[in-house]
């Protein structure tokens, strides 16, 4: 937490901002773009419920999923977590609402509790509607992912400080229990349900490590023990790429044992192609890839940004291709598996 006189400089340059500004800010601070994340991970879990039915109530239902884990409970991660890395946005990223002065540390706290009651609201009320097992289902895992949020971004647990724990925490909240959530929101849980929503968590752990490339100097400054503080930026790719295939390997062998022959194929060229990448990326962790340079950022530099770190760059890269040809793949075979128990009453 900054002292006392450091805050009161800030705060008058925040009240000065108009009201419009002031929304925008506290929009800014839940972070839009980081809600897409979870997105893919809800439509995989519905689709590989086959359950859902074209009713006004499962519509709500889905649209009330979304609201939770992605404004309310990834806003939520978001925001806390600028609210306890202050001094650390002051060096890397001064620009976010706190450190640039269009909040106050008290907005942004208030900030974060609403988003925090809204998420626990709509577990709740998913639980109230859909009961039993499947809605304890989603009670718990809005609440432990909302738990896990504060743990890794506040003093004393802090589980960003170290990679063993902040990775693991990501593709928790992100990729595993979204998956588990939305597969229980129209269905009891599947088997293969399990099989996917741990390889999403094994996904997001992998692109995490990476993401942390654009704070590297602020996480050695701080004594946060990033895998690329650690072990370089080379070495931090490897262990990056090698978790990404396996995760593809794995998908294609369950897409061959389940009968998926169709999303095999997809699943193995998307490995093949990645390879492919990932080689030019390890013989140039900076400039690796450029050739999509221009498409990132004129087609997708507003949802995944910008970042004066070329390492980080290269995996913003990375990332763009990478999680197409996995989503690609990954929703196939969710698709297929909800074809297969399309008919099986839930």
């Amino acid at each position: 937490m900054p002292d006392g006189p450091k805050r009161s400089k800030r705060m008058p340059a925040a009240a000065r901002i108009g009201f419009i500004d002031k929304v925008r800010a506290h929009l800014e601070l839940l972070d839009p773009v980081t809600w897409l994340s979870c997105y893919p991970c809800l439509a995989a879990g519905v689709m590989a419920s086959g359950g859902m039915q074209p009713t006004l109530r499962d519509y709500i239902l889905l649209f009330a999923i979304f609201m939770m884990f992605g404004p309310f409970g990834t806003g939520f991660s978001q925001s806390v977590n600028d609210y306890f890395d202050l001094d650390l946005d002051r060096v890397n990223e001064p620009t976010r609402p706190i450190p640039s002065g269009r909040l106050t540390e008290k907005e942004g706290l208030l900030n974060s509790i609403i988003a925090l009651l809204l998420a626990i609201v709509c577990g709740f009320l998913i639980f109230r509607e859909i009961g039993g097992t499947r809605g304890m289902v989603i009670l718990i895992s809005i609440l432990s992912a909302l738990v896990v949020a504060y743990l890794y971004s506040a003093p004393p647990f802090k589980l960003k400080k170290n990679i063993l724990t902040s990775a693991p925490a990501v593709g928790f909240s992100y990729g595993f229990v979204t998956f588990i959530s939305a597969n229980a929101l129209f269905s009891d849980i599947r088997p293969e349900a399990i099989w996917l929503a741990s390889l999403n968590f094994f996904m997001a752990v992998a692109l995490i490590i990476l993401n942390d490339f654009k704070s590297a100097a602020g996480d050695k400054k701080g004594g946060l023990k990033s895998l690329t503080v650690m072990i370089g930026a080379r070495n931090t790719f490897l262990v990056s790429f090698v978790i990404v295939d396996l995760v593809f390997g794995v998908l294609a062998y369950l897409s061959y044992t389940w009968g998926f022959h169709v999303p095999l194929v997809l699943v193995l060229v998307g490995l093949l192609l990645n390879l492919v990448l990932q080689i030019q990326i390890l013989i140039d962790p900076k400039g690796g890839i450029s050739f999509v340079n221009n498409a990132v950022k004129d087609g997708f530099g507003n949802a995944i940004g910008h970042s004066e770190v070329q390492e980080h760059n290269a995996f913003l890269r990375f990332q763009v291709i990478n999680n197409i040809l996995f989503l690609v793949s990954f929703l196939f075979v969710a698709g297929m598996v909800g074809l297969k128990y399309l008919n099986v009453p839930h």
